[in-house]
């Protein structure tokens, strides 16, 4: 949003520098992003002229010599423009001022002839295209005035950035009541008082009629009847505000629609009512598939739940988006249809996305405006068509309503503000603010009922509003105070869940990984890239209203899709080893328990969101393992290297690790595994699938994405229990286990620590044998044992027995030891 300070300041002058004022703004929630400025460099040296007479140039033919009154006498100025005459008033530039182009203008000798100044053009003004002929100026200055105190021949510019909860800001007399809040300045008057005479003929509906079929999607349209209007150029004024605020000059009933747009922030459009048959419109929703031609002369396809404006010959225009081209104003247009209506603000969001097409009018619809700004755009529009276009207003508005929402009236208590604010603010200072602000303010005691005004009415919903209102005005860098609030014994310190979850990712930084904050938009394509097939939850990706391009369109279901394209943009740029982790949030469909017991959804009041936002702990590897401190060689990026990665996390967590055969589509066949913690179901390990390495340009790699919330549910750390180091020495003994080639390992270990007894204090698989001495469809798997008593040394009985105990335990599985 770009507000023109002289524009600005016709409503509000703080009597501040741009560049305090902005200051002033942004530290009070309006965010000033930039100060530019418009034309010229600088003010001086631009005037009114009077030009008294007109002479032929002796020595060229397309030039004319002009005595010209400038207010310190007349001087002589060439000229080459076809449209100059005696009498007119014009803009001079005397030599010495600083054209916009910053060309600094000095006396010049033109064929024989000194030319003392310039008559400007529209396009040397920058104010218009035209750079043919000179720009005349409306009389009643005086010659010498300074041009600026005409047309704002230099202004400077406030850049905004509006955030999507405060569309009055969108329109600059909003600004300006927001200046004069945070400054006190004084507000002028609401601009869209008075309205415009009627001194047309008949009543407006003899002239057209209005039908909306759909009041839920268009909760009110008016529209008022214009005749004997004159299409042409815009004032000089009307040109130069809507350029400086960024909008191009088109014709002065385009233009009116533009500025009130700009003023009010509630769009408008004029329809030519002669192109309109029988002025009738109907405001429905497309058929599928229709199509329309909008005024960029685009051919445009709707589906079933885009609202367009009809005529009887079909759709005119793009409701709340764009007009069609079947009604456009001309130059040949005498009568004037104006809209100014009020649309549902999600619907006009999507249509747009959907369209791929944004203006001015669906950034201030798409936020939703209140019913009531469209008759103050109405009644502003009038009059400007009346005085400017010579226009005659017929009598009457068509106005269809689907009924004006009631005015939202809150209570604030002053216990509540200091409550929440920590400090205290008057009554009185409270509800100054809120009236500045537009508010209509009934004091109670201490206390007050504040009406909130229509162009805040989606935005201030509740008593916090109001708070958050006062605070921002009263000053929070100035006076909000830095300390806790005070009461109670508030330690501030971080959950359990959050020292877990960090110790997590420092023990992964430990062993070597990079973290990386991937996007948590991701490409709606990545899961036909991770082979998930149809019905998987992980391919439900929520899609975003406003993506930042078509490959972050959808919100991620899984870790695996970031760390694939980070890792191939460092293997891309000739790395060999890469080692990365992600801690981070996932999005699904449904607020559903999670491994680990964690109710995945958010919730707002009672009722539960639609997505689930579990936090996952992904890793991924490339390459040889980077070796931890305490070990000097590399270990493989392969199944058994990750999953070593992930015993280490879970080892340092003190939770509980098994993992099971299972398949994963982005996975490699026979190297999948889905993780278990505590026995429950938290995540899956494996190497990647050579189709999805190769859809990300990678050799190879193995990752593994767990809960976060299954790890702290199962991790025993800040909760461990300490034995005496004993001074028996332990008895160690190494059994080989042939079993079926699908038995797990892990279900092996699992049976021999069972049958072992409490005498067992550690079982650990250390190699694994597949040949002929075990035969087909077999494997060997060898076993660690370490048996330890804390008050003797273990006698060669007692380990027999725990190992006949053991051999016992195998047939259930079975297996069988190797002799």
């Amino acid at each position: 949003m770009r507000a023109p300070l002289s524009w600005l300041r016709e409503y509000c002058d703080p009597g501040l520098p741009a560049e305090e004022l902005a200051e002033r703004l942004s530290m009070t929630g309006t965010e000033v992003e930039r100060v530019e400025r418009a034309g010229a460099p600088q003010q001086s040296g631009f005037v009114v002229g009077k030009v008294l007479a007109v002479e032929p140039h002796p020595n060229a033919d397309r030039l004319v010599v002009c005595e010209v009154d400038t207010g310190d006498g007349k001087r002589t100025i060439v000229c080459g423009a076809p449209n100059v005459a005696e009498g007119q008033s014009v803009p001079v530039a005397l030599p010495g001022a600083v054209l916009p182009g910053g060309t600094e203008l000095g006396r010049a000798e033109l064929r024989g002839v000194t030319s003392d100044g310039m008559i400007l053009s529209e396009a040397e003004l920058e104010i218009g295209e035209d750079a043919d002929g000179i720009a005349v100026l409306e009389d009643g200055a005086s010659p010498g005035t300074p041009l600026v105190d005409v047309i704002p021949v230099s202004d400077e510019v406030l850049e905004l950035e509006v955030t999507p909860n405060r569309v009055d800001c969108l329109g600059v007399y909003g600004v300006a009541r927001e200046t004069h809040a945070v400054t006190g300045a004084p507000l002028a008057e609401p601009p869209w008082e008075p309205d415009a005479e009627a001194a047309g003929e008949g009543e407006a509906s003899d002239y057209a009629s209005i039908t909306v079929e759909v009041p839920e999607l268009c909760p009110r349209f008016t529209a008022r009847v214009f005749t004997e209007l004159r299409i042409g150029p815009s004032p000089l004024w009307l040109k130069a505000r809507l350029t400086a605020a960024g909008q191009r000059p088109i014709n002065n009933v385009v233009d009116i629609t533009n500025y009130v747009m700009l003023m009010t922030a509630q769009p408008l459009h004029a329809f030519d009512l002669d192109r309109v048959p029988d002025g009738a419109l109907i405001i429905r929703t497309a058929a599928d598939g229709e199509t329309m031609t909008t005024l960029d002369g685009v051919e445009r396809t709707f589906d079933a739940e885009t609202v367009l404006v009809c005529d009887r010959n079909g759709p005119s225009g793009i409701a709340g988006i764009m007009g069609g081209a079947a009604s456009e104003v001309s130059e040949e247009t005498t009568s004037v249809l104006l809209e100014v209506a009020t649309w549902n603000g999600l619907n006009i969001l999507r249509t747009s996305n959907l369209l791929g097409l944004r203006s001015e009018a669906s950034t201030r619809f798409e936020k939703q405006l209140h019913p009531e700004l469209a008759m103050r755009a109405q009644r502003i529009a009038s009059r400007l068509l009346v005085e400017v276009c010579g226009a005659r207003m017929v009598p009457g508005t068509i106005d269809v309503s689907a009924g004006i929402p009631e005015p939202r009236v809150i209570t604030l208590r002053s216990s509540r503000v200091e409550g929440l604010l920590g400090m205290r603010i008057e009554p009185d200072q409270s509800a100054t603010y809120l009236e500045r602000l537009g508010f209509e303010v009934q004091r109670e005691g201490d206390d007050m009922r504040a009406g909130v005004p229509p162009d805040r009415h989606e935005d201030v919903t509740r008593e916090a509003d109001l708070i958050e209102e006062v605070a921002r005005v009263h000053g929070l860098d100035e006076h909000l105070p830095s300390s806790l609030p005070a009461g109670g014994n508030r330690v501030g310190r971080i959950t359990r869940e959050q020292r877990l979850r960090r110790r997590g990712e420092d023990v992964l930084r430990d062993l070597g990984f990079l973290e990386i904050v991937a996007w948590s938009f991701a490409d709606p394509q990545v899961s036909d890239r991770l082979r998930l097939p149809d019905g998987d939850p992980r391919r439900e990706a929520v899609a975003t209203h406003n993506p930042l391009s078509g490959d972050q369109s959808v919100m991620r279901t899984t870790l695996i899709g970031g760390l694939l394209d980070a890792a191939r943009r460092n293997v891309a740029r000739g790395a060999d080893r890469v080692g990365l982790f992600e801690s981070g949030r996932v999005y699904l469909r449904a607020p559903v328990p999670t491994s680990g017991g964690e109710l995945a959804g958010s919730f707002c009041g009672d009722t539960p969101a639609p997505v689930a936002e579990p936090h996952r702990l992904g890793c991924l590897a490339v390459g040889p393992l980077a070796p931890p401190s305490w070990r000097s060689e590399s270990v493989p990026a392969d199944f058994y290297g990750i999953k070593g990665v992930l015993e280490g996390l879970c080892g340092q967590l003190g939770a509980e690790l098994s993992v099971e055969p299972a398949p994963e589509p982005f996975l490699h066949p026979g190297r999948a595994a889905e993780v278990r913690l505590a026995g429950r179901p938290a995540g899956w390990l494996g190497e990647l699938h050579p189709l999805v390495a190769r859809a990300w340009d990678l050799p190879g790699a193995a990752a593994f994405e767990i809960a976060a919330a299954a790890l702290v549910e199962a991790s025993s750390a800040g909760e461990e229990r300490y034995t005496d180091v004993t001074a028996y020495p332990p008895v160690h003994e190494d059994i080989a286990v042939v079993v079926a080639e699908d038995v797990p390992a892990e279900r092996v270990r699992e049976t021999v620590v069972r049958a072992a007894g409490e005498l067992l204090s550690s079982a650990t698989i250390f190699d694994l044998y597949r040949g002929d001495q075990v035969g087909a469809g077999r494997k060997s798997i060898a076993v660690r044992l370490e048996f330890r008593a804390p008050d003797r040394t273990l006698t060669d009985e007692e380990v027999a027995e725990r190992r006949a105990a053991v051999t016992q335990a195998l047939d259930e599985i079975g297996g069988a030891l190797r002799e």
